[in-house]
Order: structure tokens, then sequence, then C-alpha cells
């Protein structure tokens, strides 16, 4: 039987056609393979496309330098004078760089520069300006009475430890017959710019729900997420990856505790049994046996499952469980997930859609274990790490 599943050929193939900054050799060290069966699985599983957008990208470039070029000619004296306004305005700014700030240069230096023009460096919209110069004595007033209002609201903040939101202090307020009744609505407005915000809980994907009557097992681990060489104790979870649409992702994982190494995995567009088994699947596959080891998770009812209960039995597998609703039983894993939303995702809130949530924690997987640095094993990668480690277990041995 082939070491790797034609899933996996075509996920490799699809992550070197769809990273032009990647080689054969490159794509292939990231995947911890040999660089000539990943050139073979390209021949097999290929679209060739890696080719076909390096024709096009070659004449679309050309003719993109030429227009470039006559573009760039012909804003050349339009940038001069942009540069005198921009070096006033920065002078002018400091440090801060609002729209009402930006309104003020534009008012202060009408007899230098047409408003026509400043605005349109400034990217200020005329007739809002305009408006800004005739509403001046309003705003006076509108400042004077949020501000008023602000210290009231900091003293109910203060005296609730920064418990209260806008509708809990609104109703507060409401109770002072010296204030005419606030809507929440201005209150969380004249908050906000006051940088106060109330506590709220996060709202959490929940993906562990245990079904009744499923057998729980012992905890076996007891927090102890560490091992004293690879293949005895490892521990696993699932974890939602979120896609623009509201449709999300779901992640298994088998990390072993010794190295960190994500011994196997699986990726799907749900949380059924079939997930980790497919995961644990895997690591059976990275290591070659599983027998004599310990697996550690949650009481998610896919681990409770009396077909995940005989998957390990059948490779030798003792299973471990820690309490209910208790994330620090499993630590490691939840730790897992979310350095790899951290990194994967970074600024973004959710993925554009199933297929590059798959191609992009494909590839982050796979520079996990052969690449990424991990402050467990001494700043080197997992593979990396248990390479070195065994020469010296097998050394003392």
């Amino acid at each position: 039987m082939s070491r790797y599943s034609e899933q996996f050929k075509r996920d490799a193939v699809a992550l070197y056609e769809n990273n032009e900054d990647l080689s054969l050799n490159s794509a292939s060290a990231e995947l911890g393979i040999n660089r000539a069966s990943l050139h073979s699985w390209v021949k097999k599983y290929g679209t060739g496309k890696r080719a076909r957008t390096k024709a096009v990208h070659d004449q679309a470039q050309a003719a993109n330098d030429s227009a470039r070029i006559r573009q760039l000619e012909k804003e050349v004296s339009k940038l001069r004078e942009e540069r005198d306004i921009l070096r006033k305005a920065a002078k002018y700014f400091g440090r801060r760089d609002s729209l009402v700030i930006r309104f003020q240069f534009v008012d202060d230096h009408r007899t230098e520069y047409s408003v026509k023009r400043m605005c349109d460096v400034l990217k200020l919209n005329r007739s809002s300006f305009y408006k800004w110069v005739s509403t001046r004595k309003k705003r006076r007033l509108k400042m004077y009475s949020d501000a008023v209002i602000g210290a009231r609201i900091k003293t109910i903040f203060d005296d609730k430890h920064g418990l209260y939101g806008a509708k809990r202090i609104a109703a507060s307020l409401k109770e002072d017959t010296t204030y005419i009744p606030i809507n929440h609505k201005k209150v969380a407005r004249i908050m906000k710019s006051m940088g106060l915000k109330g506590f709220s809980k996060r709202r959490r994907c929940i993906t562990t729900r245990r079904k009744p009557g499923h057998r729980v097992m012992p905890d076996l681990v007891g927090r102890k997420f560490t091992a004293g060489e690879p293949n005895r104790v490892y521990v696993g979870d699932i974890t939602y990856l979120p896609c623009r649409g509201g449709k999300n992702m779901y992640l298994a994982t088998v990390i072993d505790t010794y190295s960190r190494k994500l011994a196997g995995y699986a990726l799907a567009d749900h949380m059924r049994v079939s997930l980790v088994i497919d995961a644990l699947a895997h690591a059976h596959g990275v290591r070659g046996s599983l027998d004599g080891t310990i697996f550690h998770s949650d009481h998610g009812s896919v681990y409770t499952s009396q077909a995940f209960r005989n998957y390990c039995s059948s490779l030798g597998v003792r299973q471990s469980m820690g309490a209910v609703g208790t994330s620090a039983d499993n630590a490691l894993a939840e730790s897992f997930n979310a350095t790899l939303k951290r990194e994967v995702l970074r600024d973004r809130k959710v993925f554009d859609n199933p297929i590059s949530c798959r191609q992009e924690v494909f590839r982050w997987c796979m520079r996990y274990n052969t690449r990424r640095r991990h402050s467990w094993c001494n700043l080197v990668a997992p593979d990396v790490f248990e390479a070195e480690t065994s020469a010296i277990l097998t050394t003392a041995a």
C-alpha cells in the first residue's frame, strides 16, 4: 500500500500549481517528500495550469509596462504640486490624520491653494468640506453635550468595574432625573469615542458534544503533555475553520506530545465519525504502527462513538479523555488550533471558500512539521527535532 493517499498527492500537486513562488525542489522540501515523487504526481494529476499562467502573465506584463510608463510621464507635473501640499499637510497633521483635521487644513490654506485641488490631494469631498464649515456652531454644542454626558457615563462605567455596556448604562442614565432620557445608540457612540467597552463573552463554535449513553474513557494523561520518546502519547481535537458565506470546514488532528509533530490530520466539511477516523488513519500511515500508544481527546460524540472506539482497538490504541468542559485537559490540542488559525488567517476572520481553506491549511500543516520552528523543540521543526533526538536515544540505548 502506498504511503501517501491519492488525496494527499492531489493536494500536493494543487499546492505546487497554485503557488508560482514554489519550485519543485522547494515544494517537495515543504512537503517532506522526494522531488522525483512530486514530479511524477504533477505529470499524473497536473492540469498544466502553471505553464499557461506564465505565458499569459508575460504577455500581460509587457502591455502593462508600456501603459504604466506613459501614465507615469503624464502624472509627473501633477505629483509636484501634490508634493508641496502634502509636505505642508504632514507638518500640520503631526501624528493625527482624522477627517476633521484635514478639513481644518483646507480651511487654513484656502488663500494658497484652491479648495478643489486640496480636496483632491487629501481625498476629501468638497461638498462635505463646505457642509463642515457651515455647521461649526452646531458641532460645538454637540461636543459640549457629549462631554457632559460622557463624564456621567465614565462614572457609571467605573462604578460597575467595566462590566456595563451601552444598554445598561443607558438604563442607569434614565433613572437619573437630572438627565434627559438617552437611547443606548447614543450612549454606544459616546462610549466608542471615549474608548469604553463593556465586558462580553465571545461566542464560540461548539464542537464538543457527548451523546448520552456513550462510554467515557479515563484520563490517562492528567495534563502531562509529554512523552519519553516519539509514538507514545497523542492528543487530538476538532476545530472549525470558518469560510465566507457561513460554511465551516472542520480539521481533526493527531499530535505527538513528544515532539508536537502533527502525525495525522483530516479536513472535511462535516464533523462525522469518519473525520476523526481518517485523522488517526493518517497518523497510522505516517508512523507505521500505533500499537500500544495513547490517544487523548475531549468528550466529543465522535470520540466517544462506538465506531471510533472499535477503530482505536483495531490499531492497539488506548483512549484517554479529560473532564467535560475543561479545555485545560486538552490544552496542547487547543493551543495548536489557536496557532493554526492565527498564522493562517492572520488579519482575516474567514477563508474565502472551502477550496482555498483546504489549500492554505494543507500547506501550513506540511510546513509545520518540516520547517516551522517550535519553541518546544528548541526552535527547530518537529521533524528535525525527532531526527536529532532519535539519534541521541539510539546512542544512549
